[in-house]
């Protein structure tokens, strides 16, 4: 079994090739997201602590987290599942995915490091990667910078170095800081706001004068059906009054 190891820390991975299954076997019956003493795997691994984030079988199905099986299923997948990216809107597929059980069957299971030990991996803890892009929103760089709401942060924009060209001065590529507090957004802010206020005001007296009317038709009603109920009422005097005579 192939072991994929990464280190958050530095940003290393690195790929072991495991031939003895006593070395893995307390992996088994393990799932996906449980911590496990790396000490079987041998001595440069004592006192390492590694975390099972996935892996794939023989045929190269991909383990899915909540998957409560070893073996193999099918599933219907649509958009925000994880092993599944969907082609067109609305699709969804029933594809094959593995368990998130680790058994024998796998061919990579992939780990990453929760806790290092006391001796180095070469190629995984002792050497660091830096990061190729910097932060772009501007809460986040006012965290790694340290900065307070007065400071400028487009003047804190890390930039990427471009690949240099014969004859041609440096060029530098910088992200677009997003999240930024303008004074052109406040102002489209305070616009949204009047916008909501007026609509407010508008439904608030159309309210008022439906009321109105309603309550006048209401009254034009009550008086009709009174003249009418007057009327009948006279109208059976009358007749009354000339079957009498």
């Amino acid at each position: 079994m192939k072991i994929n190891l990464s280190f958050p820390a530095t940003g290393c991975q690195k790929l072991i090739e495991i031939a003895d299954e006593l070395k893995v076997r307390p992996f088994y019956e393990k799932r996906m997201g449980q911590e496990v003493e790396a000490d079987t795997l041998g001595d440069e691994f004592k006192g390492y602590v590694l975390r099972i984030t996935g892996g794939n079988d023989k045929q190269g199905f991909p383990m899915k987290q909540g998957v409560l099986t070893n073996g193999r299923v099918r599933l219907l997948l649509a958009k925000g599942h994880s092993c599944y990216r969907p082609r067109r809107d609305g699709e969804r597929k029933r594809k094959s995915v593995r368990g998130c059980i680790v058994d024998g069957n796998l061919a990579v299971l992939s780990m990453a490091i929760v806790k290092k030990g006391e001796a180095e991996i070469p190629g995984l803890t002792d050497n660091t990667i830096p990061r190729r892009l910097g932060p772009k929103r501007a809460s986040k760089i006012r965290k790694l910078f340290n900065l307070t709401k007065d400071d400028d942060v487009c003047q804190y924009v890390i930039k990427r170095p471009l690949p240099l060209k014969d004859g041609k001065k440096q060029k530098f590529a910088a992200p677009k800081v997003q999240r930024l507090v303008t004074p052109v957004m406040l102002q489209r802010k305070r616009h949204r706001l009047a916008l909501k206020r007026r609509r407010g005001e508008k439904n608030r007296l159309a309210a008022a004068e439906f009321a109105k009317i309603l309550a006048q038709r209401q009254k034009e009603a009550k008086e009709a059906k009174e003249l009418k109920r007057k009327r009948s009422a006279s109208l059976r005097e009358s007749k009354r009054s000339v079957s009498s005579q």
